[in-house]
């Protein structure tokens, strides 16, 4: 059968997105997620995965939302010592890869101190894929030897799913349209953003009621009928993707 993750990016952001992520593994289709170390409610997070062990944890590592882990960066932080916002990064951008490594590290690292131990890594915003950044990125992903999102060009011997795919509405339309999306793949990644709503989300971010309509399809009775009886698709978390690019 073929193997379908869907990934809730965000977790950590807030207490009322892990609230969110949490529910629709319990009652939907969700089997992964991807913890922000650095936010306010990734303590909050890591808790909850410890007491869903079904869920698949990775690591969202951040440059473009809340504050460093570490207080030494120049060229990553606003003047007020904040990640700069993902505008930056829109054009001509001038940046220290060491300070984006380190600060990905101390994420990682942090990760760990929790007990957990990461299905995989992407990145807040896609970052992952901007130049300069994705080798620091690759690099990490060698060094702690991690399935990452395949979101970007992959040297040969990544782990990573054979496709991905980031609209999660279009992915859950029906069967056909997600036997569509597959194509020849064996395994696919669909991006989510569920959670409830706080003042943390709703000020924070600009994709915040949205989350409420993901939660709402991921706990679907229509969806859960259709993919949990499905003869074609098996839902797994990253813990089950053991392909390598071979490109």
């Amino acid at each position: 059968m073929k193997k379908l993750i869907i990934n809730a990016d965000d977790f950590g952001y807030s207490r009322a997105v892990n609230y969110g992520i949490i529910d629709c593994l319990e009652d939907g289709v969700l089997t992964s997620a991807t913890m922000m170390p650095n936010m306010p409610g990734a303590e909050h997070a890591a808790v909850l995965a410890k007491a869903h062990k079904q869920l698949g944890v990775g690591i969202h590592l951040v440059l473009t939302c809340g504050k460093p882990l570490l207080p030494t960066h120049n060229t990553i932080v606003d003047s007020h010592g904040l990640f700069r916002n993902l505008a930056f990064y829109q054009g001509s951008y001038t940046i220290d890869a060491d300070e984006v490594e380190a600060e990905w590290e101390a994420q990682i690292e942090r990760f760990l101190s929790f007990g957990l131990t990461p299905t995989h890594l992407d990145s807040h915003h896609h970052i992952n894929t901007y130049n300069g950044i994705n080798k620091v990125f690759l690099r990490l992903a060698k060094k702690y030897d991690l399935p990452v999102r395949h979101n970007m060009q992959l040297p040969s011997g990544q782990i990573a799913t054979d496709k991905f795919e980031p609209s999660l509405e279009k992915a859950l339309a029906n069967e056909e349209a997600l036997l569509a999306i597959f194509g020849d793949a064996e395994t696919l990644e669909v991006m989510s953003h569920p959670g409830y709503l706080d003042k943390a989300i709703y000020t924070g971010s600009a994709y915040n009621y949205a989350r409420l309509d993901e939660v709402e399809l991921l706990t679907s009775k229509r969806v859960i009928d259709w993919l949990t009886h499905s003869q074609e698709v098996e839902l797994v978390s990253f813990a089950h993707v053991g392909h390598r690019s071979r490109t």
